[in-house]
């Protein structure tokens, strides 16, 4: 009976214990990629949205000046009463005009000014786009490595703690002194300074990217991604290629026929503007004081065409203008000169930085590497009692700067490489190299099959 009613005990009280480990066990957050964080950027960022707009307005006024090419409609109406010596006449008139430029220098230009004012606004949203991009990267990256570090100081906690309790056990058996507690101790405290100063970091960071994507990223094991990274360098003549369709170069081009365009319209006021006009009048009166009612007589009516040319023949401000039109252009082509040589110089740069950032992935790993098997000797010869804790202390210091180092590396080819993505005008770096393989790939399948 007894070991049944314990059995019975044991099944009623399952349910509930289940449910109690199913409501102890934390929600887990949805993964966050970078292809995410970017889209989720795009929809939320004020700053892109706000281009965007920019672009809308300038769609809307490029269709505006079509509207020199298109007749112009207006529609007038007056009514008039008069009072004059006991004769009272009141009077109604209306004018429908329709008039249309037959010829007019500037309006061509206008329209291309239009159009080119257009395509730079949706230059600068591309531009807008690369620096959106950058910073979603710069401040993933950033998160990725900060929680790499966090992980690596627990680490470097947990040495610690282990020094501290083998010199701690090693002092009780009389085989220690209690200057090497004293050594280990302090390291522990700064092993425990530099956890908290990590976690803060990777709070900041949370937060930045956060802001950046419009959207609270509470947990930083949500982020879905890892800083290891096997990138062949990119071809520096491919990314020259790119440089050149990098928004900043197009949009100092269309600069320079921005410019052109105003050269042109200032041109235009040297010659005639010729219009036609089309009128139609008509004009009713009547005398509301006769002894009849008020009736109207037969109305008058008038319809017009006509042909006119205006020629402004001197305007002494015309001349400057011109001059000033034409000094602009020449303006606009030598900072065209200046983008392309700065922008050139940055994508030198950053390419050195990128190869920089590559070997030094490699060195940081072999530190590591070396760093962990100097610890591990220095810690087993203390453990036996053949080293001291100077050594153990010193060796687990390096350790711990070699594994931040490689976190660190691994985050400054990351930034370079993302640096190099937005000064060559790309989204990403791997799309250069699966250009020319899919190429490569077309044309052999293109090619025909020898056969012996």
């Amino acid at each position: 009976m007894c070991c049944r009613r314990l059995v019975e005990k044991i099944f009623l009280a399952l349910p509930l214990a289940v449910v109690s480990l199913v409501a102890t066990i934390p929600a887990s957050s949805p993964a966050l990629t970078l292809e995410e964080a970017l889209s989720l950027a795009k929809s939320n960022l004020p700053a892109y949205q706000a281009q965007a707009a920019r672009v809308q307005s300038s769609e809307a006024l490029y269709r505006a000046s079509y509207g020199a090419y298109v007749p112009s409609v207006d529609a007038s109406g007056v009514a008039t009463r008069r009072d004059a010596a006991g004769y009272d006449t009141s009077s109604n008139h209306f004018d429908l005009t329709a008039s249309m430029r037959l010829f007019d220098y500037k309006r061509g230009h206008a329209l291309d000014l239009s159009r080119h004012t257009l395509d730079s606004e949706r230059e600068g949203l591309r531009r807008s786009l690369l620096d959106l991009e950058f910073g979603v990267k710069s401040s993933f990256y950033t998160t990725l490595a900060n929680r790499g570090i966090l992980a690596q100081r627990k680490i470097q906690l947990e040495n610690a703690l282990k020094n501290y309790e083998v010199a701690e056990g090693r002092r009780k058996f009389g085989v220690a002194k209690l200057s090497d507690v004293l050594q280990v101790s302090v390291r522990l405290e700064q092993a425990r300074f530099n956890l908290v100063q990590a976690e803060g970091s990777l709070q900041k960071s949370l937060s930045e990217l956060s802001s950046l994507i419009g959207t609270p990223v509470a947990d930083a094991s949500a982020l879905q991604g890892a800083l290891t990274l096997g990138l062949a360098l990119p071809d520096q003549k491919r990314l020259e290629e790119a440089l050149l369709r990098r928004p900043e170069i197009l949009q100092a081009e269309l600069a320079v026929k921005k410019a052109e365009s105003a050269e042109g319209v200032s041109t235009g006021d040297f010659l005639p503007v010729v219009s036609g006009n089309l009128v139609y009048s008509r004009t009713d009166t009547s005398n509301p004081a006769s002894s009849s009612a008020s009736v109207y007589g037969n109305p008058y009516e008038d319809r017009s065409a006509s042909l006119l040319a205006t020629w402004n023949l001197f305007e002494f401000g015309k001349f400057y203008r011109r001059k000033a039109a034409s000094m602009d252009t020449l303006t606009a082509a030598k900072n065209l000169k200046e983008t392309e040589r700065s922008l050139r110089l940055d994508l030198r740069k950053s390419y050195e930085d990128f190869i920089t950032a590559s070997r030094n992935v490699n060195v940081a790993g072999e530190q590591l590497r070396q760093a962990q098997q100097n610890y591990d000797q220095a810690f087993g010869e203390y453990r036996v009692g053949k080293g001291d804790i100077l050594s153990v202390v010193f060796a687990e210091t390096l350790l711990s700067q070699a594994r931040e180092q490689d976190v660190l590396a691994k985050l400054s080819l990351y930034l370079a490489k993302a640096l190099l993505e937005r000064v060559s005008g790309i989204e990403r770096l791997e799309a250069l190299q699966e250009a020319p393989a899919q190429s490569a790939d077309k044309e052999s399948a293109g090619s025909p099959i020898a056969t012996p």
